[in-house]
């Protein structure tokens, strides 16, 4: 009862640890959580300290979890909880998942960037085929079979140039074929018109379905163009102007038969391209769910392997280097569990010698240690939100257990409220202990 009105009752105490049992003996105080390290190297800098190189090496391990986690961010999965408190692994096993992280990680960087280069090789072969099937209007009409060739009037379907009168005037054509953002057309085709001085047809048509923007990742409806053109200064003039306009230009034959060839090869290509694409996303897939079986262990295995190092870096060494010195402040009560914990890790570590715990004076004023338990936690943080009390002082907080009830009743004297609120807190008392209810942000 002394506990619940009034903060525990603190010493200082000074820990002897040999330094082969150092590490699970800090492992097994912080599983217990009832010690406070105090620092007994603040002269000596951060960087200069004996196990820097450990704690090193966790920011490196955590660098690599982050990028995992960001991959299965990515492909919408999540790390499974198998374990919600794995202990802190052993030093020896430290290379080990070191090794299988960054293993992971690398497979992941090669899939992912040989999937996204894939992705652009795809997108370029759809594209370049819906230019060769789109632009065919421009370049070529149906003809009958052994029908007489008949006048008519021109229309915007008719090819370009017929080729008796190309084959008659010894011209050679040639095209250029791409596709515009169509904010840009209007300006392009200006420009156009004044560079050529009208010497060519710029023929657009847009596209049948929307395609990714590569630069935004928007959709967008392009817009394919087709100009034909004589001479190479004005071919020039026109590609230094589809630059320009940041247009993807792609080659265009001069004969239908040829460009018939390509579109088919492009088709193949797709085919080729989807396939491979769809194994290596199932490849991908299997390395991720590697990744969402051990990840969660790994990152609290190593959070509490980068949390024990940092508080053997707090700790003083004898001259004899063999053993490492430290002080905590301990609740007196619980000082035979800290010594119990303390033999059971030197045994683990099969170190002949024991650790040892003794009780040593202080001046200093101890911490303010308060015990709570699932319903008096909640009580008691709204106390602390005001202010922790000092040492051995009064705890207000199991007054507040009635008087808080009582006065948020009586600014919100409503049933109806009152009732939606009981529901609510009845609800949160059930689905305490449900997994899915810890992962989210209630």
């Amino acid at each position: 009862m002394g506990s619940l009105f009034r903060s525990e009752e603190v010493c200082l105490a000074q820990l002897f640890m040999q330094s082969a049992s150092a590490y699970n003996c800090v492992s097994a105080l912080g599983e217990l959580g009832l010690v406070e390290f105090r620092d007994l190297n603040q002269n000596v800098n951060s960087f200069q300290r004996r196990f820097v190189s450990e704690v090193r090496r966790c920011d490196e391990m955590e660098k690599t979890f982050n990028f995992l986690d960001q991959e299965l961010k990515k492909a919408k999965m999540q790390p499974q909880v198998q374990d919600e408190n794995p202990p802190a692994p052993a030093p020896k096993d430290v290379m080990h998942i070191k090794e299988q992280s960054e293993q992971l990680a690398h497979e992941l960087r090669e899939i992912s960037r040989n999937r996204d280069s894939m992705h652009s090789q795809l997108w370029e072969l759809r594209e370049y085929a819906i230019i060769l099937r789109e632009s065919q209007r421009f370049t070529s009409h149906p003809m009958i079979m052994d029908s007489p060739r008949l006048q008519r009037a021109a229309t915007e379907t008719d090819p370009l140039l017929d080729p008796s009168v190309s084959r008659r005037m010894e011209l050679k054509l040639n095209f250029i074929a791409g596709v515009i953002h169509p904010v840009k057309v209007n300006a392009f085709e200006r420009l156009l018109w004044r560079a050529c001085r009208g010497y060519l047809i710029a023929n657009f048509v847009e596209m049948g379905e929307a395609m990714e923007d590569p630069v935004t990742g928007e959709n967008v409806k392009w817009v394919i163009f087709l100009i034909p053109y004589w001479g190479e200064q004005i071919g020039q003039k026109i590609k230094k102007i589809a630059d320009c306009f940041r247009c993807r230009t792609y080659p265009y034959e001069d004969q239908e038969v040829d460009r018939l060839e390509t579109l088919r090869g492009l088709l193949t290509k797709i085919e080729d391209m989807q396939a491979v694409l769809a194994n290596t996303e199932h490849f991908l897939e299997q390395v991720l769910e590697k990744v969402v079986q051990v990840l969660h262990t790994w990152r609290v295995q190593v959070r509490k392997m980068k949390a024990i190092y940092l508080v053997l870096n707090q700790c003083s060494v004898d001259v004899t280097d063999k053993c490492l010195i430290a002080e905590v402040w301990c609740p007196t009560a619980d000082l035979p569990l800290v010594r119990q914990a303390l033999i059971q890790a030197s045994t683990q570590s099969g170190d002949s010698v024991e650790s040892i715990v003794n009780r040593i004076p202080s001046s200093e004023k101890p911490p303010t240690l308060t015990r709570t338990n699932r319903f008096t936690s909640g009580f008691q943080a709204i106390v602390d939100a005001y202010g922790v009390g000092t040492y051995q002082e009064v705890n207000p907080a199991p007054y507040t257990i009635i008087t808080f009830p009582f006065l948020f009743a009586v600014m919100f004297g409503d049933v109806g409220h009152g009732l939606l609120m009981s529901i609510f807190a009845i609800w949160m008392i059930v689905e305490e202990n449900n997994k899915k209810m810890k992962k989210s942000e209630i």
